[in-house]
């Protein structure tokens, strides 16, 4: 079943590397969200500043410009963003660990598309 786009959750796919990028974009439209891609932190930073809160964010802890860590601190400290649901998404196994109490999801590169969708399928039917 095909989800009108209207009717689509957003998510925002917060990863430089423009490979994973597409991964992820096609995994997650084809758990019913529509897609927003960001490649830098300090663009991430400033698109969250200024726009509604996406029901889920994929984040890559190594960014230019902004750090994810970072951003997820940001996230976190923001009321808007308390009903977001944070996946990080990273090959930095102990840049995770020290933030997996802040984040919802911790995803380890590389992470196949099958396993990201299953994840998104997840989180959108907890709304």
């Amino acid at each position: 079943m095909r989800i009108p786009l209207s009717d689509r959750p957003l998510a925002l796919i917060i990863e430089d590397d423009e490979k994973l990028g597409t991964i992820f974009t096609g995994a997650l439209s084809m758990a019913g969200f529509e897609t927003r891609n960001l490649t830098d932190g300090r663009e991430a930073v400033k698109y969250l500043h200024n726009t509604l809160p996406p029901k889920v964010i994929i984040l890559d802890l190594h960014l230019p410009e902004v750090s994810g860590d970072k951003i997820l601190h940001y996230l976190r400290s923001d009321n808007r963003f308390q009903d977001t649901t944070v996946v990080l998404a990273t090959a930095d196994s102990n840049m995770a660990a020290s933030l997996e109490d802040q984040a919802d999801f911790v995803l380890q590169k590389p992470i196949s598309f099958t396993q990201l969708r299953d994840l998104a399928v997840r989180i959108r039917g907890m709304s």
